[in-house]
């Protein structure tokens, strides 16, 4: 399967009930796929008239409590984002994916990550986060979706996957195992607009006009829960980062051609390792300050097919640990992705300074 229909295959797995999206590529693939899937399945698929249309009835879908998501590429994820906004302020679970191409504007077709900001900074109006994923196989495609709607449901905040061009469009064979959560247990959704017989009625609102205090606990009690993300849900792998001289730090498609690189490169004397997040959002930053802690001396090589928004990140975990000049990036936006004999040259550059 491609890395987009495993997506889908996952959303039903998982028990998503509605599907709601419009067809850009490089994600077409997804909404072709649940077009007839979920048709099988008995349930509820909709291509909206536009992104926009797609998210408000996301909001409405996830507000009615079923498990809900939509998938896009960058310049239809920017038409979301009041919606997305929408969705956070209102407390409201659901799961979104990004195929991110080439930007800004229309850009291209071809894979990018350049929506690293936008996904992992809130993206729209006001002081909210999202949960962000981001998978570097089909496998974790399929494995992370299932993951998002746990994740989505059990904090009640939206849920980004964020792949890119070359993942969606990856083929490669993967375990399709059946659902299995990840938590024991889930919040009962009383909060739910399921009719008000026998209770009071339930009220979904991001508006806070009176009492004047009343959308500051809003954000306060908003805040927490993104601190308790950020200590429960950093995940991280690592490659041959003990005592490593150089790690290179890397996602998604982009973590797989380092990967190649770093393995040719270990046979050289030089032991590099690999850094992959895989929350963008919450950042593993503490896992990445153990890194340099250990190894004393270490320098970093950011690798990202953008002009270094996920450096940003790095740049702030580490600086006061690593010397900023021993931190340094590999990159470029707009659709380039680096080849692994770029990633080894750039690598054997660093060693001999």
């Amino acid at each position: 399967m491609k890395g987009n229909e495993a997506v889908g295959e996952a959303a039903i797995k998982a028990g998503c009930l509605c599907y709601f999206a419009y067809p850009i590529t490089p994600q077409t693939e997804t909404p072709e796929y649940l077009a007839k899937r979920m048709e099988e399945e008995n349930l509820i698929f909709l291509q909206a008239e536009s992104e926009v249309a797609a998210i408000n009835m996301v909001f409405g879908a996830s507000a009615a409590g079923v498990r809900v998501m939509t998938s896009s590429s960058s310049p239809g994820i920017s038409l979301k984002q009041e919606g997305i906004s929408y969705i956070a302020g209102g407390e409201l679970p659901c799961v979104i994916i990004n195929v991110v191409r080439g930007g800004p504007g229309l850009g291209n077709i071809e894979a990018a990550q350049g929506d690293y900001f936008q996904s992992t900074r809130g993206g729209g109006h006001g002081d909210y986060r999202c949960i962000v994923l981001t998978p570097n196989c089909v496998q974790e495609c399929y494995d992370m979706v299932m993951n998002a709607f746990d994740l989505a449901d059990y904090y009640r905040v939206p849920v980004i996957i964020q792949s890119d061009g070359i993942i969606g469009q990856l083929v490669e064979p993967f375990d399709m195992h059946p659902y299995k959560p990840i938590f024991e247990k889930f919040p009962p959704k009383n909060w739910a607009l399921t009719g008000c017989a026998g209770r009071k009625p339930n009220v979904v609102r991001t508006l806070y006009l009176n009492p004047p205090n009343g959308l500051e606990m809003h954000n306060r009690k908003l805040e927490e829960r993104y601190k308790k993300i950020h200590s429960e849900l950093r995940w991280s792998e690592t490659y041959n980062c003990d005592d490593a001289e150089i790690v290179v730090v890397a996602y998604g498609a982009t973590s797989r051609i380092a990967k190649s690189a770093i393995k040719q490169h270990n046979s050289n004397g030089v032991k590099v390792g690999l850094f992959r997040p895989k929350t963008l959002w919450p950042w593993p930053d503490v896992e990445l300050v153990e890194i340099a802690r250990k190894n004393k001396g270490v320098k970093f090589l950011v690798i990202e097919m953008s002009m270094g928004q996920m450096l940003e990140d790095v740049l702030l975990s580490l600086m006061d640990v690593v010397p900023k000049k021993d931190i340094l990036f590999y990159g470029m936006g707009g659709g380039w992705n680096p080849t692994p004999d770029g990633v080894y040259e750039k690598i054997s550059e660093i060693t001999k300074k």
